[in-house]
């Protein structure tokens, strides 16, 4: 049996957590960052970038960016790129909260 799209792409959850008023520029992250991690991932097997953001702003989540893959050794790949330290470099540009990454499992 083959396995269909649906049931091998990997995808990652970027959340970045904060208390109200944390220093997130929802605008750089959406018009530079993302183009940047696309650009930087997609060779790689990444597939799509979104960004998401809370209604209003609260403590907590303060936006999550989900990474859809190809499959799992696109993730591993993309992961251990030599392009990471870039990515990871630009992250001061909108944001001094720390990035953490959740992969999301069907239940």
């Amino acid at each position: 049996m083959t396995a269909t799209p649906r049931e091998t792409a990997v995808t990652v959850y970027v959340t970045y957590q904060g208390a109200t008023g944390s220093r997130f520029d929802r605008t750089y992250y959406v018009d530079q960052h993302l183009p940047l991690v696309m650009q930087a991932w997609r060779q790689y097997g990444l597939e799509s970038v979104n960004a998401f953001f809370p209604a209003v702003e609260q403590p907590g989540t303060i936006a999550i960016c989900e990474c859809r893959f190809r499959d799992e050794a696109a993730m591993q790949a993309a992961f251990a790129s030599p392009e990471v330290p870039r990515v990871m470099a630009d992250v001061v540009n909108f944001t001094e909260i720390e990035p953490h990454r959740v992969r999301a499992i069907p239940l």
